[in-house]
């Protein structure tokens, strides 16, 4: 297989758009900035980004601007014990300024790596951890 066909896995940076997998309204959105590290976000860092759909009667609304939390990444993660984390879709859960969830549930799995970055919320809202 050649080079171009394979997918590179990257950070999340700008204009990357993210699945956001709690139940706050929204259903995609827009990376504008990432708020840690020099080339992107990686699992549990914070990014700011912009809603590009939503559900008509949800929390938040299409084009507003939201802080949110990766809790899942294509790029693969190191772990200690040697093995890596990745999964086949980058997602978000929606937070506010503090880091509290604007959601009440997550859906699917969320790497237990968030406790480390002190998300422990989102860790207690969802239903698997990886």
């Amino acid at each position: 297989m050649s080079a171009f066909l394979q997918q590179q896995r990257t950070f999340i940076q700008m204009r990357t758009v993210l699945k956001v997998v709690d139940n706050s309204g929204a259903k995609k959105v827009m990376c504008i900035h990432a708020l840690t590290g020099k080339r992107g976000a990686r699992l549990g860092d914070m990014i700011k980004a912009s809603v590009k759909e939503a559900h008509p009667n949800g929390k938040v609304k299409k084009g507003a601007t939201v802080f949110a939390v990766v809790v899942r990444a294509a790029m693969p993660k190191g772990r200690c014990d040697g093995s890596e984390v990745k999964f086949d879709d980058n997602a978000v859960v929606l937070v506010d300024k503090q880091g509290q969830p604007i959601g009440t549930r997550v859906f699917g799995p969320v790497p237990h790596e968030l406790r480390q970055k002190k998300h422990v919320k989102i860790l207690t809202l969802a239903g698997h951890i990886a």
